[in-house]
């Protein structure tokens, strides 16, 4: 069975936006529906997505199984996946590691760009690595069957937490850094040892992780991948667009700095860039799928290949997990 994965979006979510997602003929989303939120506020959030989930029936539901996704494909509707990207609704509490699983979380950053309670991360200074707490939170994780998630995370810490981790890591959005050199893409040292280890990558549409950014070309991510592919297994590389559809500038402001700070911290590679940067015209919105199959093929993938990475890749890592 063919399958498509977008294993990482934070859209301003409406009718239109599930809408674009069929159309884009997406089977599953792996959606942000925390940044900073602490545990009370994840449980306000959790209710918006039950009433989005009730009004839209015929084209979503909440996924919580490698099932769910073929449930979506033969229904020809989008499972969603929730996901978080920071450890805030765990606060300090390791018990709520099974409270927010029992909630539906499948995927949780140990950080998002700043130190945590947990691990690193990318834009600290020193990377201390994955903390005692870290570790532990990452051997609960294991146990109830969440996925550690490290696309926001400095290298020794993405290291520590794949050598703690007896389950495969996700890296669901970035990209390497041999290919554009922003601080939150990976080096060939880390991907390979992520691929070793069964892990996945998805590659990102973010602007500021693009080389020439939102003017960057279909030829040239799909040539990112193809030299990633020699570094990594293909089995384990698909696609986490990190795509964030009609969010007002405001939200990016939230993202960056949460309640740690009162300065603008544009960070992201965007200093002195306010707002969400433009998609490249190929990847205005997740219909842009089509395109990157197009261009995987012309770069030399075969077709069993392409189907991978656009989707089968993630599916096998889901039910592998």
């Amino acid at each position: 069975m063919k399958f498509k994965i977008d294993n990482l979006q934070y859209c301003n979510w409406t009718r239109e936006v599930f809408e674009i997602n069929r159309q884009a003929e997406l089977d599953a989303v792996h959606v942000t529906i925390v940044y900073h939120e602490d545990y009370n506020e994840l449980l306000n959030e959790i209710k918006k997505w039950q009433k989005l989930f009730d009004e839209n029936s015929d084209l979503i539901f909440h996924g919580t199984s490698f099932k769910d996704i073929e449930k979506a494909k033969l229904e020809k509707k989008t499972s969603i996946f929730f996901g978080f990207q920071n450890c805030s609704p765990i606060e300090d509490d390791i018990y709520l590691v099974e409270k927010v699983h029992q909630l539906g979380c499948r995927f949780m950053q140990l950080t998002y760009n700043n130190q945590s309670l947990l691990a690193t991360g990318c834009y600290e200074k020193i990377d201390s690595g994955v903390t005692n707490f870290g570790r532990e939170v990452i051997k609960e994780m294991n146990r109830v069957g969440i996925v550690i998630d490290m696309s926001h995370s400095a290298e020794k810490s993405t290291l520590d937490a794949i050598e703690i981790s007896e389950k495969p890591i996700a890296i669901t959005h970035a990209n390497p850094s041999f290919w554009h050199a922003a601080k939150r893409n990976k080096s060939n040292d880390l991907l390979k040892v992520l691929s070793d280890s069964g892990g996945m990558l998805g590659f990102s549409l973010y602007p500021h992780h693009l080389k020439d950014n939102n003017n960057c070309s279909l030829d040239s991510f799909c040539e990112m991948i193809a030299r990633t592919s020699d570094i990594m297994n293909i089995k384990n590389i698909g696609i986490g667009s990190d795509l964030c559809l009609n969010q007002p500038d405001e939200i990016v402001e939230w993202m960056r700095n949460g309640t740690w700070s009162k300065s603008k911290n544009y960070g992201e590679g965007s200093k002195n860039k306010p707002g969400f940067p433009k998609q490249p015209d190929w990847f205005e919105d997740a219909r842009g799928f089509f395109n990157i199959e197009k261009g995987l093929r012309k770069v030399g993938f075969s077709e069993e290949e392409t189907n991978g990475i656009l989707g089968n890749n993630w599916y096998n890592f889901y039910r592998n997990i």
